[in-house]
């Protein structure tokens, strides 16, 4: 459920972005950095630990006014794809009110596609909600190598429900703003119905075509780049070291807290 302030007339609505290790979650937030305008975004917000494993979990916040006279935040964040970090990926699955599964569409790696999906669904499990009850886009990204599994194969063993999903190479943007636009399209009309539930529910087509105005009206006009050049465009990150798990939880519910102030 999306948080709610009323005294601010702010919205935030929170999507984290879910797959398996380096399969692009980082790469589609920092892209979305790199084009938006920074006086319509947050700072993207890498939190880690000693370990020997970097936690990242990328917050950025997006302002669009979609909703009556409310100010809506996209919060956006990945949650770690590596195997050992399940309690990690609860905390930042609570609350969320969509869910993007980024899939690595390399043929060698459609077990950790899989694997991830049921970690995915098991956590959900747990916490006794349907996943089919949330909304949930697919991105199968990579597209722009060699040996990949086809789209097909992802829908059969990933999404039979045929949830929208979005062919990706995120390294070079494509199919990551469509993919933005199409979990989005989804989530705004739930937030929707959450602060003014007797208004007439607004057609997909005008809420696609809000967003799409919302997001286009805050891009930066780039010069279009292929894989090589974009991995060297600078994106501010602000790092924050911490000393446990425990200590990423309590900054990313403070860092949620403070969202109307980026507004």
């Amino acid at each position: 459920m999306a948080f709610v302030n009323y005294l601010t007339n702010d919205v935030a609505v929170k999507v984290v972005y879910y797959g398996p290790g380096l399969s692009g979650k980082t790469t589609n937030l920092r892209y979305i950095a790199q084009k938006l305008d920074s006086s319509s975004r947050g700072d993207l917000i890498c939190l880690e630990t000693d370990t020997s494993r970097t936690y990242f979990f990328d917050l950025l916040f997006i302002n669009a006014g979609l909703i009556g006279d409310f100010k809506v935040h996209f919060q956006l964040m990945t949650c770690p794809g590596q195997v050992f970090y399940e309690a990690s990926r609860r905390s930042v699955l609570s609350g969320a009110d969509g869910i993007v599964f980024v899939a690595d569409s390399q043929v060698p790696l459609l077990d950790a596609n899989l694997e991830s999906f049921e970690s995915l669904r098991r956590t959900f499990e747990e916490t006794h909600l349907d996943i089919n009850s949330i909304a949930l886009v697919f991105q199968y990204n990579k597209r722009d190598l060699e040996d990949l599994t086809s789209v097909e194969t992802f829908n059969n063993l990933l999404n039979p429900y045929l949830r929208p999903y979005f062919e990706a190479a995120a390294i070079n943007g494509r199919g990551v703003f469509e993919t933005l636009r199409g979990i989005a399209g989804l989530t705004i009309p739930i937030a929707r119905q959450q602060i003014l539930p007797e208004q007439t529910e607004e057609p997909p087509e005008e809420t696609e075509k809000k967003v799409e105005e919302a997001i286009e009206k805050t891009r930066v006009e780039m010069p279009e780049a292929s894989a090589p050049v974009l991995q060297k465009i600078s994106v501010d990150i602000k790092k924050i070291k911490l000393r446990s798990e425990r200590d990423i939880e309590r900054e990313l519910a403070k860092l949620s807290r403070e969202f109307s102030k980026k507004g």
